[in-house]
């Protein structure tokens, strides 16, 4: 088939379908280890997208990204449905892309928001169903508005003419080939900040891998250490065998799931982005953020989380061990987790972080908790 016209040009992705058009090629998982890593990617002086534009490969990843929406293999899940027809997957996005806002964030960590803040896309729709989701009413019930990639484009280089420090793209992995593709527009217009993939943890291999150049900074979650609680809160069931490798297939059960899913896309992100670091400046260009949500009653499996960090990465590994939560959404449906955490709790896990040996840690002031 002939690459359509309308895919290089500026129109969004329902333009496209109409037109009739489907991306053009082969798209294989390329072997990319030590192919477009340079120097200057790991300092951090130029975004590793940037490079990728200016030599073409970064609008073929989109592509090859944008393959994998038909069947959809973009999360663990791979459900398989056909999402460029329309049809809509687990985490129920379709076709169109779902915007919730975008703007200067200063709630994220700190060497991500300095002084102009972190410039946050938030996307509608996710791959999983936590019961206690703080913003359910996006991620869960799908609040946003329909957009372009070329609306996502102006967004991101709207954030920078703000003074933003990042593009920082949030629940994005449904998502992912509309970002690469938007971040070729925006970086052919003069876009040059970092980009932050803030993401549940939960990735698909594949997809990480040609995420690898692209993604300056992983922002990941390591919610649960037990595959059991994981599937409980946040519906994370093993992925469709149909789309996996066999022996992948066999490998995950029900009840170790969501820990070597997300403990193989740690390791990937740390080869790829390696130890954050923020620079002299404060300012954080590249490297690897980990946030462990502190639970009652530790569902989150606290103290084997961190472990496993410890053991499996390096010890200056960037943790945020946070002490928010809340039960919003359906948590009070749940008795184990329909409180927040009491200081005794949040304090053990301290503890055991620096027992662990680690030290890069992000804490928080405890705040007295408020019972539900």
């Amino acid at each position: 088939m002939e690459r359509c016209a309308a895919w290089g040009g500026s129109v969004g992705p329902l333009a496209w379908f109409a037109a009739g058009c489907a991306p053009a090629g082969p798209d294989p998982v390329p072997d990319r280890r030590a192919k477009h890593v340079t120097d200057d990617d790991k300092n951090g002086s130029v975004p590793g997208y940037v490079r990728l534009h200016r030599r073409g490969e970064l609008k073929e990843r989109g592509e090859a990204l944008w393959n994998r929406m038909s069947p959809c293999k973009l999360c663990p899940r791979t459900c398989g449905v056909d999402r460029p027809a329309g049809e809509k997957g687990f985490c129920q996005a379709g076709a169109d892309l779902v915007i919730s806002s975008h703007h200067p964030h200063f709630g994220e960590e700190p060497p991500l928001v300095g002084r102009g803040g972190s410039g946050t896309v938030f996307f509608s729709h996710c791959g999983l169903r936590c019961v206690f989701c703080i913003n359910y009413q996006v991620s869960l019930l799908g609040e946003g508005r329909n957009r372009t990639i070329d609306d996502l484009a102006r967004m991101m280089l709207d954030l920078q003419e703000m003074g933003c420090h990042n593009i920082n793209v949030v629940t994005p992995s449904h998502y992912s080939p509309y970002i690469v593709l938007a971040l070729d527009q925006a970086a052919a217009e003069g876009l040059t900040l970092p980009l932050v993939y803030n993401t549940c943890g939960w990735e698909n291999l594949e997809i990480l891998l040609l995420l690898e150049g692209i993604v300056d900074i992983y922002l990941a979650d390591f919610k649960y250490a037990c595959g059991e609680m994981a599937a409980k809160y946040s519906t994370c069931l093993p992925p469709d065998p149909k789309y996996l490798d066999s022996e992948v297939g066999e490998r995950f059960t029900p009840t170790n799931i969501y820990p070597q899913l997300t403990q193989a896309a740690l390791r990937e992100m740390n080869r790829q982005v390696g130890v954050a670091k923020p620079g002299e400046d404060g300012l954080l260009r590249r490297g690897l953020i980990i946030r462990h949500l502190v639970m009652p009653n530790n569902v989150g499996g606290t103290a084997e989380v961190i472990r496993w960090i410890a053991q499996n990465l390096p010890k200056d590994t960037y943790v945020n061990i946070m002490s928010q939560y809340t039960p919003y959404h359906r948590a009070d449906e749940f008795p184990d987790i329909s409180r927040r955490i009491t200081r005794e709790e949040y304090e053990d896990a301290v503890a055991v972080a620096k027992g662990e040996g680690l030290t890069n840690l992000d804490l928080q002031r405890f705040r007295s908790p408020v019972f539900f």
